[in-house]
């Protein structure tokens, strides 16, 4: 982590025993500037310090735009605290304190040095905060020589759960990100799976791997991943049990997560052009990170549900054993797709773990998340996940969840006029949609996923725009994102 949480009694001492306060202030209809916290921390503070927070902040011209940021110095006998940050919340939505949350961090970021944030009030609020200061403040290096310092976030809640529960979330979302920064050099299929084995260690997750002749029904995987046959393609199966459950007990929900585990992906025979396309490309795991970071988070929450994440890990290469553009491959459960190109592997390999929760897993629920398409990131951008499914009810409850966890989805229409695109003259499908041309990427990818998902309550979640930031700003930093821990552990602790 490069961070540290905890909560803080809402109270002056506590306040003064860190380095930094942090409070919040918005502007109200009538363009006055109004200071808000928790308690009566702020008339507290302004008493102690012998200031007046209005003051200080008018000299810094504020427009009241939420996430702008100003740096007060301050000092008295018996307090530790040497400055106050005094930061915009907007119009006070949860959003917002998830901004103010990261300007916060930034401020702080790579730096020995405490902040107590009574910017928040309300339970919802506290936690999306606390989550945000954490995301905010994540370092990723290599380097050598001595390692960033780590700030330690100390946010005001009498209700210690609040940012407890926040911290978990907040270690499963660097435990995502971690593993989508690590360069493909070292991040191999049997890497994955060493990491999935490691997080289970000491607790009672399951870890299953499969490779080599144990993949033989694997189609989709063995195509895309004896492209590099040292080590080979990976199959991991991560299984959550509650330790509440007993054998005999009425089962609880059963839910499967598929997650794309492309450790690399140069586009194979179909090489990516131009090359600069490549470099990010150690990012296109980030599915299947997020389901195991989930589970991770779901160990320490303990929700009601049986959860079994399974991750598809393979490299796309150029080499000798490549697929072809051209060949026909057939997928767990019998399905033939024939290959047209071979950067588009995310979906073969899906299509494998699709089909076989499907047959083997009985699951109430399968979800499927994935750097799939470029076509959902001109559609929505890099704030949006692209969500599938016929599913009214689930499509809601993943909106809902979505919302409250700040892992924003968009539904998007399932169009069976295109269906007529994924025809092939000799397989049952072929995998690129190039039967008919109707420029709907990401709905076409989608389509051929749904055929192999039998029926169950199905819903796919194309986060190739989300999963990836291009720059350093708010929450993410430049790199993989952690996108889908936070929507995928909601929604499962709603259930």
């Amino acid at each position: 982590m490069s961070s540290t949480l905890t909560s803080a009694p809402v109270k002056l001492s506590s306040a003064i025993d860190a380095d930094a306060i942090a409070l919040a202030y918005i502007k109200d209809s009538s363009g006055n500037f109004i200071f808000k916290g928790p308690g009566t921390i702020i008339k507290e503070v302004e008493k102690y310090f012998e200031i007046n927070l209005i003051d200080e902040l008018l000299f810094f011209s504020p427009t009241g735009k939420v996430g702008e940021i100003f740096e007060i110095p301050v000092s008295a006998i018996d307090s530790a605290t040497e400055r106050i940050y005094l930061t915009s919340v907007g119009d006070e939505t949860t959003q917002s304190f998830r901004i103010a949350a990261t300007a916060i961090a930034r401020k702080v970021r790579g730096k020995k040095i405490s902040v107590y944030s009574a910017c928040a009030v309300n339970e919802v609020d506290i936690a999306a905060h606390s989550i945000s200061l954490t995301m905010g403040a994540y370092l990723w290096s290599l380097k050598s020589g001595q390692p960033a310092d780590v700030p330690a976030f100390l946010v005001a809640s009498n209700d210690r759960k609040i940012v407890d529960h926040a911290y978990v979330l907040a270690k499963a979302v660097a435990r995502a990100r971690d593993l989508v920064h690590t360069p493909s050099n070292i991040k191999t299929p049997k890497w994955m799976a060493s990491q999935a084995q490691g997080f289970a260690k000491s607790t009672h997750l399951k870890v299953e791997v499969l490779s080599g002749a144990e993949l033989k029904e694997f189609g989709g995987l063995r195509a895309v991943g004896n492209s590099a046959p040292k080590p080979g393609p990976r199959f991991i199966e991560v299984t959550y049990t509650p330790k509440s459950y007993k054998k005999g007990q009425t089962q609880p929900p059963h839910v499967v997560l598929v997650g794309k585990g492309i450790t690399f992906d140069t586009g194979g025979i179909s090489l990516k052009r131009p090359y600069d396309l490549m470099i990010p490309m150690k990012s296109d795991m980030a599915g299947a990170a997020a389901i195991l970071a989930t589970l991770t988070a779901l160990e320490d929450l303990q929700p009601n549900v049986r959860v079994t994440a399974l991750m598809m890990c393979a490299e796309n290469a150029i080499s000798a054993t490549a697929q072809r553009p051209s060949d026909v491959i057939t997928h767990y459960g019998g399905t033939t797709v024939e290959v047209i190109n071979t950067d588009a592997e995310g979906r073969l390999v899906l299509a494998d773990g699709l089909a076989y929760a499907d047959i083997n897993l009985n699951p109430d629920y399968l979800i499927d998340i994935a750097t799939l398409t470029g076509s959902a990131t001109l559609g929505l951008g890099r704030q949006f996940a692209a969500m599938y499914t016929r599913d009214d009810k689930l499509a809601a409850q993943f909106e809902k969840a979505g919302t409250e966890s700040g892992d924003r989805v968009w539904r998007m229409p399932l169009i069976d006029d295109y269906q007529d695109s994924l025809n092939s003259d000799i397989a049952d499908f072929n995998h690129d949609a190039s039967h008919a041309k109707y420029s709907a990427g990401s709905v076409t990818a989608a389509l051929f996923l749904e055929h192999f998902a039998g029926e169950r309550r199905w819903l796919h979640l194309d986060i190739a725009g989300t999963g990836r930031s291009e720059t350093d700003a708010g929450e993410n930093p430049k790199g993989g994102t952690g996108y889908g821990v936070r929507l995928l552990t909601q929604w499962i602790m709603s259930l």
